[in-house]
């Protein structure tokens, strides 16, 4: 059987291809899939939204950042778990709760793919939705099993395109309006600052894809430099196509119109503002984002799965697969994607994705205050920054899920016990004596 070692390869991501994942799963999500569910809870601010999820996101990334630049690692978060808290049921069951969100983003990016596919036709719902998202899915299971070069190449050739085209996107429609905002005009609802903190928890998703980055660190050629500048130059890039984005669709539609059609809210702002061809050219657009958002994301979490399963921190069977464990951790993302995307729709997927990723990722800011600030030299202060914004961000995502869909917070909760539950009986300890990494493979 192939060595695992054999699946992870020592420089075979450069700086541009990092950035390109980064890119490929943010945008993924952030634009297609969250602009409408943003503006359903911010109102007409929702603009602002972004740059308050990019603020977060960027306290959040120094706390990766440090850690990978002193351990770079395959494993990225799990390491980073491990690291802090050893190989017990907390580092586990973080390290879960990641792996977890980042199949909620493959889901909610699939069904943001069939939704952009399926408006040409005018069809908003049905058996066709989950079925064109479970085909984009299994289209990005078959090019991951090529290796990381094809999967490389192809995320870069599709972040320049969808990054020109949706910047392009927000200037046309900025200019047709005569740089007017709709969104702004008068509406019959209020919006309060619970409900915009609240939508920076869904903006905060749209940025996270930096932990692509993170999660193939020594795979990147010098991770030590370049996982830091890329996940900065992934965060700025997204910041700049988002707003002008946020600012196109506001210019052509009202902060109704936008909630209306919150699942393709951009394919409803290009047919006034750029005609019928600027919509079929959106849709096309949606359709290639979108993609390669799935690509990106089943390529980072399967390789994290991979990781966990070496480190013993989760359990396997080969379930009679032959090949490496990459592989079948690769088959299991791609059909919980898949199940998730039959079964839930996109609101309930992001809301799901973001309760997880934001109790991980307090986990991880305590983590490193508490036990490995000193080793990698970081600010405790920043530190205890990025553990505050998560936390206020959480409690007021919370308070608005409580009062509109109760049931996604319980299945959260659930969810998240379920999962500390399952380490801790598969690990017999909370917390462990800290071991050293795993060695990067490919050393």
């Amino acid at each position: 059987m192939q060595s695992e070692k054999e699946t992870y390869r020592e420089n075979s991501i450069s700086l541009g291809g990092a950035v390109a994942m980064g890119t490929g799963v943010m945008i993924g999500a952030g634009i297609f899939a969250l602009t409408g569910q943003i503006a359903q809870l911010a109102g007409p601010l929702f603009p602002l939204a972004f740059i308050a999820g990019a603020v977060v996101t960027s306290f959040s990334a120094y706390s990766y950042i440090r850690m990978s630049n002193k351990w770079p690692s395959s494993g990225g978060i799990a390491m980073i778990l491990q690291k802090c808290y050893g190989p017990g049921a907390i580092a586990g069951g973080a390290a879960l709760l990641m792996a977890l969100s980042m199949v909620i983003a493959e889901s909610l990016v699939a069904r943001t793919f069939a939704t952009y596919v399926l408006r040409p036709f005018d069809i908003e719902g049905g058996p066709l939705v989950p079925a064109l998202a479970v085909a984009v899915i299994v289209f990005a299971f078959l090019v991951n099993m090529a290796g990381n070069r094809s999967v490389g190449l192809f995320s870069l050739i599709m972040a320049a395109i969808k990054i020109g085209g949706i910047a392009l996107f927000g200037i046309a429609a900025l200019w047709s309006s005569g740089f007017a905002f709709a969104a702004a005009s008068e509406t019959s609802q209020s919006y309060g600052l619970t409900g915009f903190i609240a939508s920076t928890a869904l903006a905060i998703l749209a940025f996270k894809g930096f932990t692509t980055i993170t999660n193939s660190g020594a795979e990147i050629t010098e991770p030590n430099r370049n996982v830091g500048r890329a996940i900065m130059f992934s965060i700025g890039i997204c910041v700049v196509v988002y707003l002008l984005v946020a600012y196109g669709v506001g210019s052509s539609l009202t902060i109704e119109e936008i909630i209306s059609a919150r699942d393709y809210s951009l394919a409803q702002a290009a047919q006034p503002a750029l005609g019928q061809t600027g919509f079929i050219l959106t849709v096309i657009l949606a359709a290639v984002a979108t993609a390669s958002g799935v690509l990106a994301s089943v390529f980072a979490v399967s390789r994290m799965l991979a990781m966990l399963t070496d480190m013993e921190m989760i359990p396997h069977s080969h379930f009679g697969m032959p090949g490496p464990i990459q592989r079948h951790t690769l088959v299991y993302t791609v059909v919980i994607a898949a199940t998730l995307a039959v079964l839930f729709d996109l609101g309930r997927i992001a809301s799901l994705g973001a309760f997880f990723y934001l109790v991980m990722d307090m986990i991880i800011h305590w983590g490193v205050f508490r036990y490995r600030r000193a080793d990698v030299g970081a600010f405790g202060i920043v530190l205890l920054t990025a553990l505050a914004l998560d936390a206020i961000v959480l409690a007021a995502f919370t308070v608005m899920k409580l009062q509109s869909d109760p049931m996604i917070v319980l299945y959260a909760a659930v969810g998240m016990i379920a999962v500390f539950a399952f380490e801790r009986v598969y690990l017999s300890q909370w917390v462990a004596p800290q071991v050293a990494p795993a060695p990067a493979h490919g050393d």
